[in-house]
Formats: C-alpha cells, sequence, structure tokens
C-alpha cells in the first residue's frame, strides 16, 4: 500500500499548500493528489484557488513527490482543451509526477457560466469525449475533433512534455467504475467497495493502480477531533447524490446542518489513536486498493505530519 497526502484546496490557500507540499515529501508520502474546486463546500472552510497556479508552484517547490489533480473536471467549466494544455504544462513541469484525475463534476463547481448541470448519464458521456480529446491534443499535431458535446477546430499543443501524465477516472458506482475500466490508466474511487474496483478490472483496469482517500482529522483527543471534523468538513457525511447535485455552499451548509457531530465522525477516523486510521486504510487495502492519500482535517497539518511519521509510516513501510 502507497500511501499520498490531501492537498486540501478548500481549506487552505495557494501559499500553504505548497507549504504543505513540501512538507509531505519531508514526512515520506510518495504522492499527493490535489483537489480541483471553484467553490469549498460550505463557506466555514474558506479557500478554493486556482488549482493549476499552485500545481506551477508545488512543481518548484518539491523533488520527489508525485501530484495529482483529485479531480478535475474537464467537461464544463474548463474544457477538455484548455486541461490537456494545463496538464501537459504541470507533466512538463515534473516529468514523470503528474497525475491527472478526472472526475464528471459537481453542480456546486460546474454551474457558474450557467450552463444546464445534466444528468449523470450525459455527464459521463461528457467526460468519455473530453478524455478522447485530451489525448487526441497531446500527440502534438494540429487537430479538430467534432463530437456529440465538444467541438475542437485546428487547436495544438506547443508545450509537451516526453511522455503524457497518465489520466485516473474517478468512480464511485459501476457505471463510472466501468467508463474508468474502458478508458482510465487508473481509478480514483471514495469508498472500499469491491464491487465498483470488480466492475473496474473486468472493463480493462486490470493490473491498473486504484486511489482512494481516507479522511482523518488528528487532535489532541476524540473528543476535539470530532469537533473539529464537524465544523470544518460536515460534508463527509453527505451521501446519496447531492453532492451532486447541490449548487453552491449555502445548500452544503444547509443540509450539514441536518447531521449531527457522530454522523460526520463516524466518516472520519477523529483522534489521537493510530488504530482508526489504519483500520480505514487496511479496508481500501482488502478492498483492492493499492494507493490511499490522507485527508487531514483542519488548520494543523503540522501535527498531522508529526503524528504520520510516528504512528502510520512504519505501519506501511
Amino acid at each position: 500500500m502507497e500511501l499520498g497526502y490531501k492537498l486540501c484546496s478548500e481549506e487552505h490557500g495557494p501559499n500553504e499548500l505548497i507549504n504543505f507540499a513540501q512538507r509531505a515529501e519531508e514526512a515520506g508520502f510518495s504522492f499527493a493528489m490535489i483537489s480541483d474546486h471553484f467553490h469549498p463546500w460550505i463557506e466555514e472552510q474558506g479557500e478554493s484557488p486556482f488549482v493549476w497556479g499552485v500545481i506551477g508552484g508545488i512543481a518548484r517547490a518539491t523533488k520527489r513527490l508525485r501530484v495529482g489533480t483529485g479531480v478535475t473536471c474537464p467537461t464544463q467549466r474548463i474544457s477538455p482543451p484548455i486541461v490537456a494544455q494545463a496538464a501537459a504544462t504541470a507533466e512538463a513541469m515534473m516529468p514523470g509526477r503528474f497525475m491527472l484525475g478526472v472526475g464528471s463534476g459537481e453542480n456546486l463547481n460546474e454551474h457558474i457560466l450557467g450552463d444546464r448541470w445534466p444528468p449523470a448519464r450525459i455527464r459521463q458521456e461528457k467526460l468519455e469525449e473530453a478524455i478522447e480529446i485530451i489525448r487526441l491534443l497531446w500527440s502534438g499535431e494540429q487537430e479538430s475533433y467534432r463530437g456529440a458535446y465538444f467541438t475542437v477546430e485546428n487547436a495544438r499543443v506547443f508545450s509537451l512534455p516526453d511522455e503524457p501524465p497518465p489520466i485516473f477516472v474517478a468512480a464511485s458506482g459501476t457505471s463510472s467504475a466501468n467508463l474508468a475500466g474502458r478508458v482510465g490508466d487508473g481509478l480514483i474511487g471514495t469508498s472500499p467497495k469491491k464491487e465498483t474496483l470488480d466492475e473496474f478490472r473486468a472493463a480493462g483496469g486490470e493490473g491498473k493502480p486504484c486511489y482512494g482517500e481516507v479522511a482523518v482529522c488528528y487532535a489532541n483527543s476524540e473528543d476535539e477531533a470530532k469537533r473539529i471534523a464537524y465544523k470544518c468538513w460536515p460534508n463527509a457525511a453527505i451521501t446519496g447524490e447531492l453532492t451532486q447535485e447541490l449548487p453552491t455552499p449555502a445548500h452544503f451548509r444547509q443540509a450539514a446542518k441536518m447531521l449531527s457531530e457522530d454522523q460526520v465522525a463516524k466518516e472520519v477516523a477523529c483522534g489521537p489513536d493510530p488504530e482508526p486510521l489504519i483500520e480505514r486504510i487496511n479496508k481500501f487495502a482488502e478492498a483492492g486498493y493499492d494507493h490511499v492519500w490522507l485527508h487531514q482535517i483542519g488548520s494543523d497539518q503540522e501535527s498531522f505530519f508529526r503524528f504520520f511519521e510516528k504512528n502510520i509510516l512504519k505501519k506501511f513501510p
């Protein structure tokens, strides 16, 4: 099992994220995933810098850390050719260290241009077409494309890396897992559901890497950690399609008011005891994941880095 670190763009500003990437490399994390949002989930989180600018800073501030978007939606707020150019630049700046994670997005971020938010089936069809366009433009040739959803005319990406970065596709159910297996170089998941990985592998994902995310809130006591998780990341306990459909941070706050502190804590490894976190990582391993990144909720990242170095790293050499 390879462990990574979550660069949480919703909770931290751009310079903080660059510093955290440096610290993650020092702490022994081999990779980091950075969220690509226009809005935070709730206003209390307070941040949402432009991910591609931050990635440029991380490229110059780190030497070994692999970095991926977790995840970019290349279908609405940002069009496929722009994502192709941005990802090519990122890989050129950190050769062999960039990963493009993509997904079908959330209304929270993608509604801002006033475009209709389509149903899940259409979002997945658009994502598949976007991935085709991105790979087409990574050829380095002048290309045109006319599909069901996108038109590209006489476009060429000039600044290309020696090798294109891998594209990992986010999946939460069998339909998206099938898409990830067919067109992705790997899968990104948020829960240790074995059936999701089974579908991914059956659709062509056999032997491809699988990345998962575990939420943690390290603090001096379990009660303190629960309070921080509830205040800063109540969206961890919002289930179903709401996370894709709610349009603003205010709507997520309204939904979070229906949750209790204990409900949020069920989704987050809370407190100073390393065993709950180790158990959650192992659940992903048992489901078939080979990479897991850890999201420390709240402002105190340095205490978490020390906790990781002392208690977690040695368990997953």
